[in-house]
């Protein structure tokens, strides 16, 4: 929330039930956009399964801090009546409630959209789910490998003759939180225009159908699977994973029109292939993609993946090396990127990946720090509800605040 005076949601306030990952990651966002965002926790239960390296100084994981930098966190326990009374009055104030448990924990803990807004109407209440809030699959479990074989993304991977395989890195949340981010900023910009509440209900299983575009389309209007292609395209060839000189070094090469297809040919040694009629058009190049491949892939594997990058650029030839993650954490990438942000920790500074855009004129990106547990407890409920000293005393002793 640093800087957040300059920011588009300055004044927003965000009330945050999430936990683990997608919802964290659409709050996140909405902290970066300069919302003040107020993370619900309980010291009976700690949150973040998944393991990582820690930061001691925070008693948190470095995931954690990560997800959560630029938020603020109370401490509030939600299987007490006087704690449910806190929240609700928290969200009484708030502009915006983003919740990602599994359906009807809300609607249990009687905090869900219907009984918020009844007190708040012009509140926004975000649900994100597996599968939705509503119909035949609301009670189902879900996790991100489940989520892209139900969305159908994982028949679009791999080759046909292996087996479909899942994008890692829990794809589908962060693009759960992403399309949850985009809908709350939707509603906000509606809410300045009718000054009325929404109540959303995002299922992430369709966040990835949503990214699967023309192939989705494609196999509606057709009636066919799209083929499982692995790297190469339905567009353009060759196109491919190229082995390079070196151990496991490796570049992707993508050839868009003819022009660059007789470069190609040339640099290749290959001159002959300009008027091979086999050859002649992308759809001949996508018949004879293995033999185009075999004479690709010698040439690479006598150079190292720089040389074919080099050599492919000086004649407009998309071609990038394959890095590692430790050739992207170069110091030139973090100086020259947006996405990269050194943050400021209590004893050290952590790399974290920022908002991947630029303003102009250029503004440095400032993100506050991850909270330590509960750490604005009496700060948020002065700041939020107004609550003197002794009232919150009050809180702690009923066993509200734990």
């Amino acid at each position: 929330m640093a800087n957040a005076r300059s920011q588009p949601l300055a004044g927003v306030r965000v009330l945050d039930f999430t936990h683990v990952l997608a919802g964290p990651m659409c709050t996140r966002l909405l902290a970066d956009l300069g919302a003040d965002v107020l993370r619900v926790e309980t010291g009976k239960r700690a949150d973040t399964p998944w393991r990582s390296a820690s930061e001691p100084d925070l008693g948190r994981t470095l995931a954690y801090v990560m997800i959560h930098r630029g938020k603020r966190s109370i401490t509030i326990d939600l299987k007490s009546p006087a704690g449910i009374e806190v929240a609700r009055s928290l969200a009484d104030v708030a502009d915006v409630v983003v919740e990602n448990f599994s359906a009807g924990v809300m609607a249990r803990l009687g905090l869900d959209h219907s009984r918020l807004a009844s007190r708040n109407p012009g509140l926004i209440f975000l649900s994100m789910s597996g599968y939705g809030h509503e119909g035949p699959r609301k009670d189902w479990t879900s996790m991100n490998s489940n989520l892209q074989a139900y969305s159908g993304m994982m028949t679009l991977t791999e080759q046909e003759e292996n087996p479909p395989v899942a994008v890692s890195n829990s794809w589908m949340d962060y693009v759960g939180g992403l399309h949850g981010c985009f809908s709350v900023l939707q509603a906000l910009s509606k809410r300045k225009r009718d000054g009325k509440g929404r109540n959303i209900d995002l299922a992430q299983f369709e966040s990835g159908v949503a990214t699967m575009g023309s192939l989705l389309l494609t196999g509606i209007v057709d009636r066919a699977l799209p083929p499982r292609l692995g790297n190469r395209s339905t567009k353009v060839a060759p196109q491919g994973c190229y082995q390079c000189a070196g151990d496991d070094q490796w570049c992707v090469i993508s050839v868009e029109n003819d022009r660059q297809w007789h470069a190609l040919a040339e640099i290749l040694g290959q001159e002959t292939w300009a008027n091979d009629a086999r050859f002649r058009d992308v759809t001949g190049r996508m018949r004879h993609h293995d033999e185009i491949d075999q004479h690709i892939e010698r040439w690479t594997r006598t150079l190292a993946p720089s040389d074919v990058e080099q050599r492919l650029h000086a004649v407009d030839i998309p071609a990038q090396h394959m890095r590692r993650v430790n050739e992207i954490l170069d110091n030139n990438s973090i100086k020259s990127s947006s996405v990269f942000h050194l943050q400021p920790g209590r004893s050290k500074q952590t790399l974290l990946t920022g908002l991947p855009f630029s303003f102009s004129p250029p503004r440095r990106q400032e993100f506050g720090p991850a909270p330590r547990l509960g750490e604005h407890t009496e700060e948020a409920l002065k700041q939020w509800l107004n609550l003197d000293p002794a009232e919150i005393l009050r809180l702690r002793d009923a066993g509200a605040l734990v």
